[in-house]
């Protein structure tokens, strides 16, 4: 049982991480976005290279929240759960023929 506290632990440890993780992507996000902004604007006005940045760089950012937040609607909410204790349990039925 021991085991599994400590397996519990490091996944909770490493999911706070992710989410630290998604929060310095964002603050990044919402300071250069708006520089990259003015920069286009302030040098090349004719052409909107910014929505590139934008699109891009959000496209990532979602898709980091999403898994860092635990929404991932193709496998479901639990999923993550369900895939740990399956590989639990077959590391233990390998373990008792060992």
């Amino acid at each position: 049982m021991e085991e599994y506290d400590d397996i519990a632990y490091k996944k909770a440890k490493d999911k706070v991480k992710e989410i630290k993780g998604f929060g310095y992507n964002l603050l990044s996000y919402c300071i250069m976005i708006p520089v990259l902004i003015v920069i286009n604007l302030k040098f090349s006005p004719e052409f909107h290279w910014f929505w590139f940045s934008i699109l891009g760089w959000g496209t990532g950012l979602l898709f980091q929240g999403m898994s860092a937040f635990g929404y991932i609607p193709f496998l479901g909410r639990d999923w993550e759960d369900r895939k740990l204790k399956e590989l639990m349990d077959k590391e233990e039925k390998k373990s008792k023929f060992m």
